[in-house]
């Protein structure tokens, strides 16, 4: 039994990474805006159709869809932002209900373009087991929990270093205070956007590689990517993985001590925890960075 938990944990772990992956461009948006893009899941699961594409059209690793992934989930993005960007008054509930029929029309696109089939990956080499002292994983798992791990330190360097990462956090704290200091906020928000397809095109790829797709499967993603934004802490990037990482613990363990029907509860249930413990999120306003 020892064991079997461990297993639970360890796989719980990686899945965390890719959790993290899903859930950086919405923390992202969030932050810049104040806008919960309801769209983003969808957004993950583009790219993970697009690579479910590569492969059986061109036999190609899911791993090289990549760049075009990368290309067509940015786009979409931006796009998305151009029609949230209309919204002048009461942006934050207006955005709710747009994203959210941007989401709907999405899914729909997905459907008629690929069907409602459950899709996986064939790859041999994503699905080649990796075995680690006691710890038994596939390959792809921890290749996108270090793209992951890469990725979170990336966008903290980003946010805390450059000038744009800067612009983003001046506009999340103080839109009007950002535009005395020369910064064009509809640009950073639009940068914001950018950066968070990009983040999504990674996460679907990850998410073809080791899991199961279907059409119908962005909106658990999207409440997946809430649910570790609240765990870490509103603005928290660097808390991202830390909630990532728990919110797929207790999923792993709830599946290997109970039943798979409970998984998703398991999410909720730690969800609302968090809130009633620590309404500010595991890492509390004085600790956020970014």
């Amino acid at each position: 039994m020892t064991e079997l938990i461990l297993q639970a944990v360890y796989s719980g772990l990686l899945q965390g990474g890719s959790y993290a992956l899903i859930a950086l461009g919405l923390a992202l948006v969030f932050g810049a805006m104040k806008v919960i893009n309801l769209a983003h899941g969808e957004l993950v699961l583009l790219s993970a159709y697009i690579a479910y594409t590569v492969e059986s059209k061109l036999g190609w690793n899911p791993a090289a869809a990549i760049p075009l992934s990368v290309l067509i989930v940015s786009a979409t993005s931006a796009l998305v932002y151009f029609i949230v960007g209309r919204i002048k008054t009461n942006r934050e509930i207006n955005s709710l209900t747009l994203t959210y029929g941007i989401g709907v029309i999405l899914t729909n696109l997905i459907l008629m373009t690929w069907k409602a089939d459950v899709r996986a990956t064939n790859s041999s080499w994503m699905q080649e087991a990796i075995v680690l002292g006691p710890f038994y994983s596939m390959r792809s798992e921890l290749l996108f929990f270090g793209v992951a791990v890469a990725l979170i330190v990336g966008l903290w360097w980003w946010l805390s270093r450059s000038w744009y990462g800067r612009a983003v956090r001046a506009v999340s704290s103080n839109r009007d205070a950002a535009k005395l200091m020369g910064i064009n906020p509809g640009r950073t928000e639009l940068v914001s956007f950018i950066v968070a397809g990009i983040l999504a095109a990674f996460a679907g790829v990850a998410l073809f590689s080791y899991g199961v797709i279907t059409p119908a499967y962005g909106g658990v993603l999207t409440v997946k990517a809430f649910i570790i934004t609240v765990l870490a802490g509103m603005g928290s990037i660097p808390g991202v993985l830390i909630g990532a990482i728990l919110l797929g613990v207790a999923e792993s363990l709830t599946v290997t001590l109970a039943s798979s029907a409970l998984q998703e509860l398991a999410g909720m249930g730690l969800f609302l925890l968090v809130l009633f413990v620590m309404p500010n999120g595991l890492f509390g306003a004085s600790r956020r960075r970014g």
